[in-house]
């Protein structure tokens, strides 16, 4: 049997990649949604979603305090409302709940919270983007998260331009449907019945622009823009679908109503919740895979580099920061690494680990990699010598070794010494 699977997961992940039509394109689009059932089984993104459920029915009132007190000015406070409705309209309760939520955010005012529960409810809003960041990240393979300094910026510049451009979205939207020209559109038939269906997807629209845009912005690394739409738009089809089918389980389970009574709609909420994260970060794993195809057969299994390729992108990596560097161009930080050399992030956290111990590269407070002393003092001996060592604080185990191996491996590392003799960084740069 496990013969029989392995040679399928094969067959699928690696010979497909060079097969003919009509079954070689067949086989590859078939890749994404077996390994997004299986990431989904292996229960890793389950949990988190579950986790980012509970959070989020914590940090929902204070986040849409905060957007209200942006959006103020702007007379935006039912766009808002209209948000909310839409998003819990598959529960069948949506103007309840919609209303419900906007009276505890009129509640919520300064005077009555104090500072200490003030402290509490920025503390749930940064815990959860904090979360919202490292399920992402753990998504796109990043071992790195954002620097303090960065969350704070970034994250705040979102927070007050997001409802912002909701806000002027949604207005833009109903402005244009109540004016003149859609007025005499809607008077005519074939172009009512138009009207009509785009009204209807709008929502959906804005919740794929919505999706794009976080699967671009939240993971620590570059995304490709073509990666972040196909997840978005995917996960936001996946995303109505599942809220037309959980409308209609509502509407026909009577018997989970009456057992739960008035605890049915914390339940169903919690599980639509749940859901909607669940489908955010299934479409992020796909919008992984679309730019990393040949991480799909590996799924979440950890992704070592061997020596050798550590050897060679070690080297790959000084050259490239040490030649920007010397030119006065933009600096490299570990996504565009990662984007560079075609593999996820977490693949090379080792080794740019390993030459910052070494002391050959520094990160600077902006999160980019320079040289760590001049290129002409960097041999390139102490470069492989570094992407060797072990790169963590955890403490060696003693190896007994065999005397004549011992003198094997001292020969071949005197022997690499030695053809490389006095060669440094500025000298690999400068080569033709």
């Amino acid at each position: 049997m496990l013969n029989w699977l392995d040679g399928l997961e094969t067959i699928l992940f690696q010979k497909s990649r060079t097969m003919d039509p009509p079954w070689g394109p067949v086989l590859r689009r078939l890749r994404y949604p077996v390994a997004l059932i299986r990431d989904w089984l292996d229960g890793e993104i389950n949990i988190r979603a579950m986790s980012l459920a509970y959070t989020t029915l914590l940090s929902l009132v204070p986040l849409m305090v905060f957007s209200l007190s942006v959006l103020k000015d702007l007379g935006a406070r039912s766009d808002l409302r209209i948000l909310l409705r839409e998003f819990f309209r598959p529960l069948g309760t949506a103007t309840q709940l919609t209303e419900t939520v906007m009276q505890f955010v009129t509640n919520m005012r300064g005077e009555l919270l104090g500072s200490i529960g003030l402290a509490f409810l920025v503390y749930t809003v940064v815990t959860t983007i904090q979360k919202i960041e490292e399920s992402f990240n753990f998504v796109w393979r990043v071992g790195q998260p954002r620097s303090v300094a960065r969350r704070f910026t970034e994250y705040l510049s979102v927070m007050i331009l997001g409802p912002i451009l909701l806000a002027v979205t949604l207005g833009l939207l109903g402005s244009a449907e109540h004016s003149p020209f859609a007025q005499w559109l809607q008077a005519i038939a074939p172009l009512a019945w138009i009207m009509g269906v785009l009204g209807g997807i709008a929502p959906y629209a804005i919740v794929a622009v919505v999706f794009t845009f976080m699967y671009s912005f939240v993971p620590n690394t570059h995304v490709e823009f073509r990666a972040a739409l196909i997840g978005g738009v995917t996960a936001g089809i996946i995303w109505a679908l599942v809220g037309k089918v959980f409308t209609g389980v509502i509407l026909y389970s009577s018997q989970m109503v009456a057992v739960y009574t008035g605890f049915a709609i914390v339940l169903t909420t919690l599980i639509w919740v749940y859901l909607s994260w669940l489908i955010l970060l299934i479409g992020a794993q796909l919008a992984f895979y679309v730019q990393f195809p040949h991480c799909m057969r590996h799924g979440h299994d950890s992704v070592d580099l061997s020596a050798g390729d550590r050897e060679q992108i070690g080297l790959s990596i000084m050259y490239l920061i040490g030649r920007d560097y010397g030119e006065g161009k933009s600096y490299w930080n570990a996504g565009r690494l990662a984007a560079e050399f075609d593999v996820p992030g977490i693949a090379l956290a080792p080794v740019l680990a390993r030459l910052e111990r070494a002391g050959l590269l520094v990160v600077t407070e902006k999160e980019q990699f320079v040289p760590g002393r001049d290129p002409q003092g960097i041999l390139l001996a102490d470069i492989l010598d570094a992407v060797r060592s072990q790169a963590t604080e955890r403490r060696a185990i003693e190896v007994r070794r065999i005397a004549r191996t011992v003198s094997v491996v001292s020969e071949a590392e005197a022997a690499v010494r030695e053809r490389l003799g006095a060669q440094t960084l500025k000298d690999l740069i400068a080569k033709p």
